[in-house]
């Protein structure tokens, strides 16, 4: 006789096993690969092929809460402190402002479209107010789409902390549909708590983390163990004392991220297919939890309520906080589109279920499908989004590869490839930067060393030593930014950073902002920017736009780009 377990873990691995060979037809479609794994559980469920009945909302809810807490802490470990300097104000904002804006927008177009009063809609607006950190993440840091970082970075910290604020909104308001007045009462005290025990549990794990790992003399492969296990300890441990535990392990990762680690980059590494499972197990376990056959009578109205949500309410949400923050249009526009509902979203609407609430089984249905059409419309547009909003970084064709060294002592160091193209600023060159330490040059599968080379060719894989700090200059001397869309990335032509902005105003009868007035270029991004420039960022000049095409190491721009809307306006 077979055992019962065994059976378990054989479907389970299988499931695994399946979802990442379907990843290969995710690739050739173009389809958003998270979609795929939700399929593959629709598939293994009671109305698929599998015919798996698996309706237990206590385990569907927990177990998908560990594994996005996984990807949480991995999303915050791999967050630089720039990203917060450069987007903490408007991720924020959006994060609490943005997140109750559009509950309430959603919760007036359910209120429309079906049949239930206002205390469910406003619940079922709860559940769908959040941006989900599992699709953002994986969109935008491993879907292939290099976003700017001032936008990038905002739409990932949004996704990382808006959930203590749609938790908090569901429980309030289960509350409130269930007539319970003590839990509406005290709606103020618990986000304060949930925030504020995050916050602080998630910050204290986070240093003791780092300290303790510091101190530890353990086996190297230990290390990303011990660092999993407490970042556990934190979501759980903040979890029980009434704090956000999403919020917290988000935190967590993010001070151990950016702070001296022991054993850092192997613990990037472990993480990285860690959270590749978590992603797997949640979205297999929410389309196995799902019963398809219950959707056909709220498709029409999920479609409405899905089109309100994308169309009307993120939009809203997002230009009403992102405009005080100096966001154009087209930044704006991009974050309005990009706010993917995913597993966060299915994961509150079994809250209702598990409290057996009426209309529970309706708001689940309903909140599947609209995640469903988040994932189909903006998860398979995302790319064009960015193309056509201008918000994609210039590719760089040449680096191949970037292997991040643990050498002992202090230095950090990475082994970096380049496959020299046409046009590459090295071709030709014999000398190799002394801060960089030449290893291998590839030409026609033969391996030889720096010396025997020669002068580099078009073709050529070339090696080397560097530190850290100096990759961006390395990127300047054998990567090729891609000619295809080279003018969007750095403008009609070149501009020194000193140059007054007064005189490129006069040049084309532009009328400059005050803000503007007696400033250099490079003062102009200072200003607008805060301080914080990174390549590729923009300020609207009239109708054309100032684009950052170098800054030095230190984060100086040297060399600026201006964007014409008529590029003949130079030849006439």
């Amino acid at each position: 006789m077979i055992e019962p377990e065994i059976v378990t873990i054989l479907i389970i691995a299988s499931l695994v096993v399946i979802s990442i060979f379907s990843s290969v037809l995710s690739f050739r479609m173009g389809a958003p690969l998270l979609l795929v794994f939700l399929g593959v559980g629709l598939l293994a469920g009671e109305d698929g092929i599998g015919g798996i009945d698996f309706d237990d909302a206590q385990i569907a809810y927990w177990g998908c809460s560990l594994a996005l807490a996984v990807i949480l802490f991995d999303s915050g470990f791999a967050t630089p402190w720039r990203a917060y300097r450069k987007a903490a104000a408007p991720a924020l904002t959006l994060a609490t402002v943005g997140t109750v804006l559009t509950a309430l927008v959603v919760a007036a177009g359910a209120r429309l479209l079906l049949p239930i009063d206002w205390p469910t809609a406003l619940l079922l607006g709860a559940c769908l107010s959040s941006t989900d950190a599992a699709a953002v993440f994986f969109l935008l840091r491993t879907g292939g789409v290099r976003i700017r970082e001032r936008v990038r970075s905002t739409v990932e910290i949004e996704s990382g902390t808006n959930d203590p604020v749609a938790i908090f909104m569901v429980v309030a308001l289960l509350a409130a549909v269930a007539g319970d007045r003590d839990g509406i009462d005290g709606m103020l005290i618990t986000l304060v708590q949930q925030m504020g025990l995050g916050a602080v549990f998630g910050i204290g794990g986070g240093l003791a983390m780092v300290r303790l790992v510091n101190a530890l003399d353990i086996e190297t492969a230990l290390y990303p163990v011990a660092v999993l296990g407490m970042a556990l300890i934190v979501f759980a441990g903040t979890t029980m004392v009434g704090g956000s535990g999403f919020l917290a392990v988000y935190l967590a990762g993010l001070v151990a991220g950016n702070q001296r680690l022991k054993g850092k980059y192997s613990m990037r590494r472990f993480q990285a297919g860690l959270t590749w499972l978590a992603q797997i197990l949640m979205f297999v376990t929410l389309g196995l939890f799902a019963v398809p056959s219950s959707f056909i009578d709220v498709i029409w109205p999920a479609i409405g309520l899905a089109l309100v949500l994308t169309l009307l309410a993120r939009p809203l949400a997002v230009l009403i906080c992102l405009r005080p923050q100096r966001f154009d249009w087209r930044e704006t526009g991009f974050v309005g589109w990009v706010g993917l509902r995913g597993a966060v979203s299915i994961l509150l609407a079994i809250l209702p279920l598990r409290a057996g609430l009426a209309d529970g089984q309706l708001l689940f249905n309903v909140v599947f499908l609209v995640v469903i059409f988040s994932l189909l419309l903006q998860g398979w547009t995302v790319r064009l989004a960015a193309q056509r909003l201008r918000q994609m970084e210039a590719a760089q064709a040449a680096m191949i590869d970037r292997i991040e060294l643990e050498l002992p002592g202090r230095a950090e160091h990475e082994l970096v490839g380049y496959r020299l193209a046409a046009n590459s600023p090295a071709l030709g060159a014999t000398r190799i930067p002394r801060w960089a330490r030449p290893s291998l040059i590839l030409r026609n599968g033969e391996s030889l060393r720096p010396h025997q080379a020669g002068a580099l060719e078009p073709g050529d894989t070339v090696y080397l030593f560097c530190a850290e700090r100096h990759i961006r200059l390395l990127d300047r001397i054998y990567a090729a930014v891609d000619t295809v869309d080279a003018r969007d990335f750095l403008g009609d032509f070149s501009l020194p950073p000193d140059a007054s902005a007064d005189s490129i105003a006069r040049r084309f009868d532009i009328d400059l902002p005050p803000d503007m007035r007696g400033k250099t270029l490079r003062e102009v991004f200072r200003d607008r920017l805060r301080g914080s420039v990174e390549l590729g960022d923009r300020v609207p000049l009239g109708p054309f736009e100032l684009i950052v095409r170098d800054i030095s190491p230190e984060g100086v721009v040297e060399e600026v780009g201006l964007l014409l809307d008529d590029p003949d306006i130079v030849r006439r």
